[in-house]
């Protein structure tokens, strides 16, 4: 597990941006009862989630004209038990960190995984999410 000291700020990104934290499974649970649309962001310590996915969910979420309504993220490596039940409702896409997910009513219905995000800049990560954004929200 990451120490605190490395992550914190690593979370606050997004966590200043409107994102809940899901840091157990229960917390995993919660988030997906809720009605409606529903991002979920796997965060990491990764360079690319530094350089495209962090910033690119951000970005979607500030400037989409139409949004998501819970937003949750879970940070891999530290939230292990929160992790581990939002990639349960992932499937079958493998586990992914970083990972950027859109449920309605709690049915998957937009993956972004770590190879759609390693080498790419995080407006094509936000263009992404807001075409998502556009279909579901």
């Amino acid at each position: 597990m990451y120490p605190i000291e490395i992550v914190a700020p690593m979370k606050a990104e997004v966590t200043t941006n409107g994102f809940e934290e899901i840091i157990t499974a229960e917390d995993a649970h919660n988030a997906m009862k809720q009605p409606g649309t529903t991002l979920v962001f796997i965060n990491s310590v990764c360079g690319c989630a530094a350089g495209a996915a962090r910033p690119g969910v951000v970005w979607a979420v500030r400037n989409a004209t139409k949004k998501p309504d819970h937003l949750y993220t879970s940070f891999a490596g530290y939230d292990v038990e929160g992790v581990k039940q939002a990639r349960d409702y992932m499937l079958p896409y493998p586990p992914s960190s970083p990972a950027i997910a859109l449920f309605k009513d709690g049915q998957l219905v937009h993956m972004i995984e770590r190879h759609m995000i390693e080498g790419r800049p995080a407006q094509m990560i936000a263009q992404n999410l807001l075409q998502a954004f556009e279909q579901y929200c």
